[in-house]
């Protein structure tokens, strides 16, 4: 397997993922087919889109419909799954969104690298691509998206993303992995402990 195969499944499992953590929400929101297809679809290519189109890259899945299918196949594999629980934990969500941050951070980061574009680029592109599609996903929920919650979120990615950009300079793989456990370790870790960048204090209860 050559690695511009491993890259190209490598990003199908991405999409994956990240398809059925908008699946996960769809049935806690108890939404419809529709729903569910709209969600998985946002969430598993919404920031990816939305990184080629700021690149000024063609749209990688309207060129490539086997992204679609993965999408497809992944949300029916997650109703199914469901349909033998009465309940899904939010946690359970938390930790789908995780394993797709780490997936999209290095994979957006190493399309613009690719590209050639700026370091500084590339990060922020890792950033774009694996918090986007969830912005979104959370927006069409009425939820608050998690990018704006209290903890860590858009840092684990652009931490993740650096590790990738400066290990890519020697190994491709070996920052492809590092650079996606890292993004995994330190979402998990803010999930767990509640690891957050807070700098104003809690006010609502204060005059008005």
């Amino acid at each position: 397997m050559t690695l511009e195969t491993f890259f190209y499944w490598f990003d199908h499992l991405g999409v994956a993922v990240f398809a059925v953590s908008g699946t996960l929400l769809a049935f806690r929101k108890n939404m419809d087919g529709f729903g569910v297809v709209v969600l998985a679809s946002v969430t598993a290519i919404g920031g990816g889109t939305i990184r080629d189109l700021i690149l000024d890259l063609p749209v990688f899945w309207a060129y490539d419909a086997t992204y679609i299918y993965t999408i497809l196949v992944a949300a029916f594999a997650t109703i199914v799954w469901l349909r033998f629980r009465d309940y899904i934990h939010k946690k359970t969500l938390h930790i789908a969104d995780a394993v797709g941050l780490s997936f999209f951070t290095v994979m957006g980061a190493q399309k613009a690298l690719e590209a050639g574009f700026p370091e500084v680029v590339c990060v922020v592109m890792g950033t774009v691509t694996a918090c986007f599609g969830g912005m979104l996903r959370d927006v069409l929920a009425r939820d608050i998206p998690m990018v704006l919650k209290g903890e860590l979120y858009a840092t684990t990615c652009l931490v993740g993303a650096s590790v990738y950009v400066l290990l890519a300079q020697h190994t491709t793989l070996v920052a492809l992995l590092v650079g996606g456990l890292v993004t995994l370790l330190l979402r998990l870790g803010a999930i767990r402990w509640q690891w957050s960048l807070m700098v104003f204090q809690d006010h609502s209860d204060g005059p008005r």
